[in-house]
């Protein structure tokens, strides 16, 4: 199966959520008018797109109608589509060109944060990039086991210390572990709680300047895993890390799961925060690199194929 036919997969339910709202308030009209911008906003905040991105949204399709001065309600979907691809762009792509380059991966537990990383290490592992781990989310039960797992799926190197130890002493290690063996991304899985605000700025900030006396010229990348099944509650999360983190970009994973992958709206426009990753499936090669124009084409098409009995493809 393909990128797009994943995709198409992995936003079945949210597709059915968002889009499936829309065209039946959309349904509901002979032409645009004020009640039908009204249905739409609240459309949009039940699909958890959040309300100012549903207000934004439909403040966009009043100008865009009024400017080319359409009247046939079913052409604003085309137009809305738009809208939610514009508003997505931009900051998407991973800026690693050093070598080696860093990214520090961060999220609370349970969000699937291991998983994405060793997700991340088999992608740019098949990319024929040489790919070091750190386990440097120290205070977890059973974690350390769990990422040697990963490490082991993904074909890659992990570093770890025992249970508790300190965060910034792993970092240290991965970082000159993945110099010596001329690696070209290595990936640190880092604070896995907000236990106390002051305490996670303090690791983080040892972490970073770990990284400044090592690697003072690499490219860095700070990702927020969130679960999309959580909706509005992974915008709050966001929120809180925002402000004792530098984060760069996000990961979402459980897209496949849930009808509340709107959220992905909220994340970029109300935060400007990039969605760099997205998990749309359980397996290894699930996660994928944020496309905004073919994610907003399948939250409003169906880009899945079906195999026909013939046993050829065709559009669903």
């Amino acid at each position: 199966m393909g990128i797009f036919q994943k995709l198409g997969f992995g936003l079945k339910k949210t597709r059915e959520n968002v889009s499936g709202a829309i065209e039946d308030v959309l349904g509901a009209y002979e032409e645009i008018n004020d009640d039908l911008y009204d249905e739409l906003e609240e459309a949009l905040v039940m699909g958890d797109v959040g309300v100012k991105t549903a207000q934004d949204i439909v403040e966009e399709l009043r100008k865009r109608v009024n400017k080319n001065e359409v009247r046939n309600p079913k052409h604003a979907k085309i137009i809305i589509q738009q809208i939610i691809s514009d508003m997505l762009q931009g900051g998407e792509d991973m800026g690693l060109v050093t070598i080696p380059s860093i990214i520090l991966v961060i999220g609370v537990n349970g969000v699937g944060k291991t998983t994405t990383i060793g997700k991340l290490a088999a992608k740019y592992k098949s990319e024929g990039k040489k790919v070091i781990l750190g386990a440097a989310d120290t205070f977890r039960a059973a974690a350390i086991e769990q990422r040697e797992v990963w490490a082991d799926r993904a074909g890659v190197d992990l570093i770890k210390h025992k249970e508790g130890a300190d965060p910034a002493a792993v970092v240290f290690d991965t970082i000159n572990a993945g110099i010596a063996r001329d690696c070209d991304i290595i990936i640190c899985d880092t604070a896995g709680r907000l236990h106390n605000k002051k305490n996670l700025m303090d690791e983080l900030g040892k972490i970073y300047r770990v990284i400044d006396r090592e690697l003072p010229w690499s490219d860095r990348e700070i990702l927020l895993v969130l679960d999309a099944t959580t909706g509005q509650n992974a915008v709050n999360q966001a929120r809180e890390f925002m402000n004792v983190a530098e984060i760069t970009g996000i990961a979402l994973t459980k897209l496949d799961g849930t009808a509340r992958g709107g959220v992905v709206l909220a994340i970029k426009n109300e935060l400007k925060l990039p969605v760099k990753f997205i998990g749309v499936g359980e397996g290894i090669d699930d996660l994928q690199p944020f496309d905004p124009s073919a994610f907003a084409k399948a939250l409003f098409e169906n880009t899945a194929e079906t195999v026909k009995e013939d046993g050829e493809t065709g559009d669903k």
